[in-house]
């Protein structure tokens, strides 16, 4: 509960001082409580800690300006990024997680169109051209990680459709930034060639250089390792990878500091890597 507190006396004090912008005042709760979770993070508590930070957005969101880009951006990512790690690390129900995902692609969407290059060629050239055209590495990245989730309930639309944005989505972060959340790009692109591959029209083996750049750019985020291990090395029975990334993983999580570089993240690729031992 404490960081709910926390959120609530910021809100409070800025509505005691007058403040004449109090879309900034909730932007700034919704970061103070996810930035807590950086400092001393509990895994029960962060679902917590990212509801409140939904909820804070969301309210946030009405009072920003239509051409407020930056703060709507920013909203609209956060919102993006906190529906896809509640899918990903607290929901059981399939209909729960599904609607989740497809919420946090909406907002990721909303940011994307933001951009008003993104509308003028998705207006002249069609939606795929528009994700090439996108400019922001956050909205662009959560949208391919949240509409790749939800396309697992829609498998049909995602053949026919939805899999060549996923593509293009990834592709695209990792021209924009190729070091935005550890490596995030390479590493959702490797996973996806991984499992995708053969709707791709790529070999399997193509991953493996993206989950070796994204293990270049941060050898400190764990989950890079686990997806490598569970999506190729275990996949095409390569045993003595699939034990050395594993291997790699254990002696990197007994360091508190590599553990903490990214918390939430590495204590699922943790649980992971235990679930996959023999």
């Amino acid at each position: 509960m404490k960081h709910v507190v926390l959120v609530f006396l910021l809100v409070a004090l800025s509505a005691f001082a007058g403040a004449a912008d109090p879309a900034a005042d909730l932007l700034a709760a919704a970061d103070a409580a996810l930035a807590e979770a950086q400092v001393s993070f509990d895994f029960d508590a962060y679902r917590g800690q990212l509801e409140t930070a939904i909820s804070l957005w969301e309210e946030a969101l009405p009072l920003l300006a239509a051409d407020d880009r930056e703060r709507r951006a920013h909203a609209l990512n956060g919102l993006a990024r906190a529906y896809f790690e509640l899918a990903e690390a607290y929901l059981e129900a399939p209909a729960e997680r599904e609607a989740d995902y497809k919420t946090g692609s909406d907002y990721a969407l909303a940011s994307l169109r933001l951009d008003p290059t993104f509308v003028a060629t998705e207006a002249a050239d069609g939606f795929r051209a528009a994700l090439y055209s996108a400019s922001d590495v956050g909205a662009i990245f959560w949208y391919g990680n949240t509409i790749g989730q939800w396309y697992n309930y829609h498998q049909i639309q995602a053949i026919f459709s939805g899999i060549k944005d996923i593509l293009a989505s990834y592709e695209r972060a990792v021209e924009l930034d190729e070091t935005y959340l550890g490596g995030g790009p390479h590493r959702s692109l490797a996973a996806f060639i991984a499992q995708a591959y053969f709707v791709l029209g790529k070999t399997r083996d193509e991953c493996v250089e993206h989950y070796e750049r994204a293990m270049e750019i941060d050898s400190s985020y764990l989950e890079t390792y686990v997806n490598y291990a569970e999506h190729y090395a275990k996949a095409t029975g390569r045993d003595e990878l699939f034990s050395q990334l594993l291997a790699t993983v254990d002696e990197l999580g007994k360091d508190p500091a590599v553990v903490a570089a990214w918390p939430f993240y590495n204590y699922l690729a943790l649980r992971r890597a235990a679930q996959l031992r023999p």
